[in-house]
């Protein structure tokens, strides 16, 4: 084993897990210098002191020893005070490797449909991005009034790869790889604390940035590009939300206070109440869309008793029941009864498991780390294989 990967690895995941190297030495009963000299590859670890440092990490012992593939074409912009940049590479990198072995293992391996997209996006000669995620809708199949049900299901119908990661912090919400290495994907942040309806947004805005901002795909470049963000955001609105069907519901609910107004046009749509609004004030002139902002804050904290709302407040977004049909057609108009967060699950690659496990291709174990769960709860999830 070398020991500049043992000594990147325990760096990145020490940074991952919040901990001093005085602290991740206590724990693992080891001297400060001795642990320095580990994680600056000075000194040969033993056995057992790796063991120890795992169980600290509370990581597999391999994933100490296992060199991580570096990505290149990824777009991975994030706030600065995101520390476990480095950790979350590792882990997509991984995702994708493990994707790739089972595509090849099981003779599944799918082509994506955005190549005619690209080549459309690239003969026009405008930048227009409601047209653009017209075309796109209509490339994926959905009709003008139909509002995106499962946006996991339709992306992996697409030759998308789609990922759930969940990071502690909401300076990181999503990133999306090429097919350059491995893509195209899409890995959004489930942290809970974030809203479903977030969860959803970021993955039609990193589908924007596929389809618009191929040539800014470089792991180098770490600072959001304003007017890229703005695209993207502008595209994902108009794909989850299109333009007529969003105005006739706008309009039809006209009758309403603003606030109500705000959360019956959102929750048709599954979207934030923040991308309503932001939706709404681009039907405004430009000295109007601060006011609007205000009078929806002002109505908000009258009803609440001065309460405002938060970062990521989302008043009657995620219920408690469950949503029992994510993939049937619902009209526009037609509320659903609450959302969580099995609205949002990605299943192609559960699905490559099963085929696999069920061929004997792979382990009940493999399956378990492909899958990031106990190999009791894999064992669990098997016996549920019915049909």
């Amino acid at each position: 084993m070398s020991n500049h990967t043992i000594s990147s690895n325990l760096l990145r995941i020490r940074k991952d897990r919040g901990l001093s190297q005085e602290r991740l030495a206590e724990i693992s009963g080891l001297s400060r210098g001795a642990y320095r000299n580990l994680e600056k590859g000075r000194a040969d670890p033993r056995t057992d002191t790796l063991k120890s440092l795992a169980s600290a990490l509370e990581v597999p012992l391999k994933e100490l020893f296992s060199p991580v593939r570096v990505l290149e074409r990824v777009r991975f912009r994030s706030l600065k005070r995101l520390k476990s940049r480095d950790q979350v590479l590792s882990q997509v990198t991984r995702w994708l490797g493990d994707f790739s072995d089972l595509e090849g293992l099981t003779g599944e391996k799918s082509a994506h449909g955005l190549e005619p997209l690209w080549a459309a996006i690239d003969r026009r000669k405008d930048r227009d991005i409601l047209a653009i995620a017209a075309m796109t809708r209509e490339n994926f199949g959905l009709s003008e009034r139909e509002p995106v049900h499962d946006i996991c299901g339709l992306l992996e119908s697409m030759g998308v790869k789609v990922s759930s990661l969940c990071v502690a912090n909401d300076a990181f919400m999503g990133l999306s790889v090429s097919e350059e290495d491995g893509g195209p994907a899409v890995i959004v942040n489930t942290w809970e604390r974030l809203p479903v309806e977030t969860w959803i947004f970021s993955a039609a805005h990193e589908l924007g940035h596929l389809l618009l901002h191929l040539g800014a795909y470089d792991v180098s470049e770490e600072q959001e590009n304003k007017e890229q963000e703005v695209e993207a955001d502008k595209f994902a609105s108009y794909f989850l939300m299109p333009k007529e069907v969003f105005q006739k519901e706008w309009e039809e609910s006209a009758g309403l206070p603003l606030v109500d107004r705000v959360l019956k046009v959102k929750r048709v749509f599954r979207v934030s109440w923040r991308t309503v609004l932001f939706r709404v004030t681009q039907m405004l002139p430009d000295n109007k869309r601060f006011l609007l902002w205000q009078r929806f804050n002002q109505e908000y904290k009258q009803r609440k008793n001065g309460r405002s709302l938060l970062k990521h407040d989302e008043p009657y977004g995620i219920d408690k029941e469950i949503y029992q049909d994510p993939h049937g057609v619902r009209p526009v108009g037609i509320e659903p009864e609450g959302m969580q967060p099995h609205d949002f699950m990605e299943d192609r690659l559960s699905r490559l498991v099963r085929k696999a496990v069920e061929e004997d291709i792979i382990s009940m174990s493999r399956a378990s780390e492909i899958l990031q769960m106990p190999l009791k709860q894999m064992r669990e999830l098997s016996c549920s294989w019915v049909a």
